[in-house]
């Protein structure tokens, strides 16, 4: 089975036959032990150091579908490399695009996204209500936001929906994690506070996840419905993220920190800034890994699959909504 690699310091990958070798480099420029990757078991790799790497090392990962993902200093995603779009059809794109096009389809999809979203942020709620946590009041106002989606008339309108959602939603962390940390209010870039820190590097891993998951699809990951398509961004990534955002990326912030699996300690406080030290990446990351492959029974398939593919199942059913072959429903938890 592939798997993700992360590289969290700075060095140079290479080639040695079949065989990646990535080097690690310090400051001074002093190389470490290196580290031998067999090719066929990587899936992508993430990098949050520098990474020295030349042509020929990036037409050899081509060639093996091997895909890498660049983060800078504050942990933003900042662009992939991607193999070749071998998957891609025509009329896949002819169709994709004119569910864009048409305001009336393009509504309809974006819509399902934020139903989706919205349904799994009340999972939570639900969840911890049942545990004696006094959120009962902000998942109500969150279901009463929730009855407004379908009203929606323009994807302005709708986004300030969802805005409402998940403002209302955040304003439950406080009261579901315990300790010292308070969330108070979002803020993104930079993060100011260690809550506001996770968020921030969980959303990324899930719109990564995403997008590597869109890749093996039919799908043009540029062209999207929920957010609007820019330039030199996968916005089709951030419109399936909503959905499981807060299945995979909240639920596991709430078990890191209730669990005291990262602490104060893992944190890098700045002037009006707060970033994940590596001790903390490699924890949350470490547990992001656990999560993704866990597995479970599909109510519909009745067979277990794990979380990393259910992303991709979900793309597919987009896929099919889109050829007209079969109606959209997104994915809603069902614990």
């Amino acid at each position: 089975m592939k798997k993700t690699y992360y590289l969290f310091n700075p060095g140079r990958l290479s080639r040695k036959d079949n065989t990646l070798k990535f080097t690690p480099v310090d400051e001074d420029g002093v190389e470490g032990t290196p580290k031998y990757i067999p090719v066929e078991g990587v899936s992508d790799f993430f990098c949050f150091g520098s990474l020295d790497a030349n042509s020929a090392l990036y037409n050899f990962l081509g060639k093996a579908g091997i895909a890498v993902h660049f983060f800078d200093y504050y942990e933003h995603y900042t662009g992939s490399f991607a193999p070749k779009e071998y998957l891609l059809a025509g009329k896949m794109q002819i169709e994709q695009t004119k569910s864009y096009i048409d305001k009336k389809k393009r509504l309809v999809i974006a819509k399902k996204f934020i139903q989706g979203a919205a349904f799994n942020m009340t999972k939570n709620l639900r969840y911890y209500i049942n545990r004696e946590k006094d959120l009962t009041p902000i998942l109500e106002v969150v279901e009463e936001y929730a009855k407004l989606i379908d009203g929606a008339t323009a994807i302005d309108e709708l986004m300030g929906v969802e805005g409402n959602i998940r403002q209302t939603y955040y304003k439950a962390f406080d009261g579901i994690i315990s300790g010292d940390f308070q969330m108070d209010n979002r803020s993104k870039r930079p993060p100011e506070n260690e809550i506001n820190a996770l968020i921030s590097f969980g959303n990324m891993l899930c719109y990564t996840l995403c997008l590597s998951q869109i890749y093996h699809t039919q799908l043009n990951p540029t062209i999207s419905f929920l957010h609007e398509p820019g330039y030199r961004r996968y916005s089709l990534a951030l419109d399936v993220a909503e959905i499981f955002k807060p299945l995979l990326v909240d639920r596991l912030i709430f078990r890191l920190l209730n669990k005291k699996e990262i602490q104060v300690k893992d944190f890098d406080h700045q002037v009006n800034s707060c970033l994940l030290k590596e001790s903390g990446r490699k924890t949350f990351v470490r547990a992001w890994e656990e999560r993704i492959n866990e597995t479970f029974k599909h109510p519909v398939l009745k067979r277990h699959v794990s979380y990393k593919h259910l992303v991709k199942l979900e793309c597919y059913k987009l896929t099919k909504h889109i050829l007209a072959m079969e109606e959209y429903k997104p994915f809603k938890s069902r614990w």
